[in-house]
């Protein structure tokens, strides 16, 4: 070890894999890096799997699904010890028969599981956080509610489910609008552009996604809507622009580095103890803030 230190000696990497049969890394699979959203589950990940020694290899499909199944083959390529997986679409029919045939421990990350595949699950309770909001908003008075949606299945489903169920609880009438399109910035603002132009106005808006509330927050600006008096408006997810803008914005709010840290616990787990896969659902809370006032008749 003297020796070792004194010639700065570094393993050779490659030789070790090729020796063990392990490459101590895993691969991540992201839907979209520009968004700030994974960036957080990201390193929540990298630092749990740095500590455990492994590293991380990325691939991004630019919020193309068609990109999925080609970025999990290249990472089989290199030979990847398991796999994290935020894809674009878990649905689409090559993603899931690239994911069947994988002989390696696999997490998805708040997404279904397809049909065939046995992987671990990290999930949000995206239910709880958006019905406490929805409550909020009745509680204030609105009845006429506008929804942005779109992006990966699960998290928009279960956020337009909460949605529906609590206004039909409240049974007085109370409607939604949903306007479903791309997870993007720019659907976000042509979105909150048609909402403001209805007649009649939905008395408030919720951007189901830290993209869509981006979009729309720069839409309403560009139309000179004063956010909290002519309108109410929660997002999704505690980003800067949430907490910068005047005034601050009232979001459905979750732990995102604690995802990506369970996500990659459980996979070191099936590495390292051969467990059984499992799933985890992590809890979502609503953040109240001056964003939502009164409803405006």
């Amino acid at each position: 070890m003297a020796a070792v230190r004194e010639l700065e000696y570094r393993p050779h990497l490659l030789a070790q894999g090729l020796r063990s049969q392990r490459t101590h890394s895993i691969g991540f699979t992201l839907s979209d890096i520009s968004n700030p959203v994974l960036a957080e589950v990201v390193t929540g990940a990298e630092r749990r799997l740095r500590v455990a020694g492994y590293s991380l290899l990325l691939t991004d499909a630019e919020g193309n699904a068609e990109l999925d199944a080609s970025a999990i083959v290249l990472l089989e390529q290199r030979r990847v010890d398991g796999y994290l997986l935020s894809l674009a679409d878990e649905h689409q029919a090559k993603t899931a028969e690239v994911l069947r045939q994988l002989d390696v421990p696999m997490v998805l990350l708040d997404r279904d599981l397809p049909a065939g595949v046995t992987a671990a699950r990290v999930c949000f309770d995206h239910r709880a956080g958006m019905g406490a909001a929805v409550e909020h908003l009745l509680t204030l008075g609105h009845r006429r509610i506008a929804l942005i949606t779109g992006g990966p299945r699960r998290p928009a489903r279960q956020r337009r489910a909460a949605i529906e169920e609590k206004l039909a609880e409240h049974g007085d009438g109370a409607s939604c609008s949903v306007y479903e399109g791309d997870f993007s910035i720019d659907y976000g603002s042509r979105a909150a552009t048609e909402i403001i132009h209805a007649d009649p106005r939905s008395t408030a808006i919720i951007a189901a996604g830290n993209m869509l509330m981006h979009g729309a927050l720069r839409a309403m600006h560009d139309l000179g809507m004063h956010v909290g008096d002519e309108v109410s408006f929660v997002g999704c997810d505690d980003v800067a622009i949430a907490q910068l803008h005047q005034p601050p914005i009232a979001v459905v709010r979750r732990d995102n580095r604690g995802l990506g840290e369970r996500a990659a616990e459980l996979l070191l787990a099936e590495l390292e103890t051969d467990v059984q896969p499992a799933d985890i659902v992590l809890p979502t809370e609503f953040v109240a803030r001056p964003s939502c006032g009164p409803a405006q008749s």
